[in-house]
């Protein structure tokens, strides 16, 4: 079963897979408009309601989200010059600060999903910073772009139709914000990857990925839902830095998170 397949699968969108059939992706933005309608009726067979519909008719081609599609840096940098440019030392040296400063939460959070407090922490400092910079794209638009883009519609599709999801329910609205592939929240998770893992982390009856509580808690259940082994090691070639290949599919990328965490922890 392809990738596409699975996750349109394990969203539960009956009819996803039929949206790249009926409205056919581009390469450029110039049919985005006549695009949309087309979307809007797969969407509605897949169940979305109309809040999602207004905010995808509502949505606008992202030229800066194709940009930074076609442009990224991290498959081609070394692991040292990748942890030169995250600025790794300082993620390390504030998550240090950040778990001895909030040492109960981190242990709440482990004692539930298994997951130790570094992996937590260099994740949160490498996708914002620790929130200090969550994305000022719109999400929705953003993800329909990804969805009609030629380059990666197959992947992005079942996550456009989550975003419209997560707007009927209130979760996101047509003018949240994220990063330029539609991540969102603190910890950056994809529109589909919030539905199927997201946690109200804090018990307030709301779940929103831009509160640093819920945000954590839905990494460490993401983290726990991929196969987590608690207690067993992270690094490579241990049982769970196969669980961290699936937070990032760049392996500098997993291999600085493996390698911030046991500062952290240590």
């Amino acid at each position: 079963m392809s990738r596409f397949a699975t996750l349109a699968l394990a969203l539960g969108f009956a009819s996803v897979a039929s949206v790249a059939l009926a409205a056919p992706c581009s390469n450029s933005g110039g049919q985005y408009e006549q695009w949309k309608p087309a979307f809007a009726a797969e969407a509605q067979r897949a169940g979305v309601g109309q809040r999602g519909i207004q905010a995808l008719m509502n949505s606008s081609y992202s030229n800066s989200t194709i940009a930074a599609d076609r442009n990224q840096k991290s498959f081609r940098y070394s692991l040292d010059r990748f942890l030169q440019v995250r600025g790794a030392p300082t993620i390390v040296s504030q998550g240090r600060n950040r778990k001895a400063r909030n040492a109960g939460f981190y242990q709440s959070l482990e004692s539930r999903y298994g997951v130790p407090a570094g992996v937590l922490i260099a994740i949160h400092g490498m996708e914002t910073g620790f929130g200090g910079f969550m994305g000022n794209s719109r999400v929705v638009s953003s993800i329909l772009t990804l969805a009609y883009d030629c380059r990666r519609s197959a992947f992005f599709t079942p996550h456009a139709i989550a975003a419209l999801q997560l707007v009927d329910r209130g979760i996101l609205s047509e003018n949240s914000t994220g990063a330029k592939h539609g991540e969102w929240g603190h910890t950056q998770f994809l529109p589909g990857n919030v539905l199927r893992y997201g946690v109200d982390g804090d018990g307030n009856g709301r779940l929103d990925l831009t509160n640093q509580t819920d945000a954590m808690a839905s990494t460490a259940n993401f983290l726990r839902q991929k196969g987590w082994r608690p207690g067993a090691g992270y690094q490579q070639g241990q049982p769970n830095f196969r669980v961290i290949q699936e937070w990032n599919a760049a392996t500098v990328y997993q291999q600085a998170i493996a390698l911030m965490a046991s500062q952290i922890d240590g």
